[in-house]
């Protein structure tokens, strides 16, 4: 993979969102609480006899309606997507470009799939995109109803096992010019779980943001977390290889001949509700 200078000189840096101008993004009683009984085991078990399916919706073309762009580069970012979980054991199913619906109906039936023989659940959704929201090729979903299909209510066979999703999309239409730095700065056996519990999203950017995408070498996400991913897979726990991921996307800077777009950056966010360390090696 080319160095981050050399990848941002090879094509234009475009984002995963409407046009700067009109993108709009759409108490409790007090009680004692008490274990649950939570077994201390610190590291989900990966040993299954599979590791698990990485599902891929690769959305790169859109209806007109829609007012979204041709999404120049996504294809790389499948390939390298596809590439790096299937070294890391999954199998991979590539969806492209599919509506909204067609999106849920994938994962439907994969959350209806039985998982009991899997270690893990990956998805990786690369489109356009507002905060809260992922473009079908027809226009905007709500990403909590698809992530909500593999809640430990609805997808038993995956209660207790990790369930990682990965966004490469826009989460609004603001730009980060970045700050000058100091250069000298460097199988648990509990009655109950959270519905919610054992999931990790992580997204390209923060909330309100603009994702980037070079048109020939993909996203800085997806480049960047694919690279970590074949470096450190096999000795490093999720969460650091995701803290080193914001770190190589943070050394980015957007190269753009449209005004205001240039010498830009991005940050991407890490939200998880994990219980345990993962570690893709066992």
């Amino acid at each position: 993979m080319a160095d981050v200078k050399d990848g941002l000189q090879s094509g234009h840096d475009e984002a995963d969102a409407k046009s700067l101008f009109g993108s709009q993004g759409r108490s409790l009683p007090v009680s004692k609480s008490m274990d649950s009984g939570i077994q201390p085991d610190e590291s989900y078990k990966m040993d299954y006899p599979e590791i698990g399916i990485c599902i891929i919706i690769n959305n790169k073309n859109f209806l007109p309606a829609t007012g979204m762009s041709f999404r120049s580069g996504t294809d790389a970012d499948a390939a390298h997507v596809r590439d790096t979980f299937m070294s890391l054991g999954y199998k991979v199913n590539l969806h492209n470009d599919r509506t909204g619906k067609q999106m849920f109906d994938i994962l439907q039936n994969v959350a209806k799939d039985d998982h009991s023989n899997r270690s893990s659940f990956v998805c990786v959704v690369l489109s356009h995109g507002e905060d809260g929201l992922i473009y079908g090729t027809d226009g905007p979903f709500e990403l909590k109803i698809l992530t909500g299909l593999f809640r430990g209510d609805r997808c038993k066979s995956l209660v207790g096992k990790p369930k990682l999703f990965f966004f490469q999309a826009c989460r609004g239409t603001e730009l980060d010019s970045g700050v000058e730095t100091d250069s000298s700065s460097e199988e648990n056996t509990c009655q109950k779980m959270p519905v919610e519990a054992d999931f990790l999203y992580a997204y390209s950017t923060v909330p309100g943001y603009y994702s980037w995408r070079n048109s020939s070498e993909g996203s800085w996400f997806i480049q960047s977390l694919c690279l970590m991913l074949k470096q450190h897979a096999k000795k490093l726990e999720l969460m650091q290889i995701l803290t080193r991921v914001n770190r190589k996307v943070a050394q980015f800077s957007s190269y753009s001949n449209q005004p205001g777009f240039h010498g830009k950056k991005q940050i991407p966010c890490i939200v998880s509700m994990l219980t345990k360390e993962l570690y893709f090696a066992h």
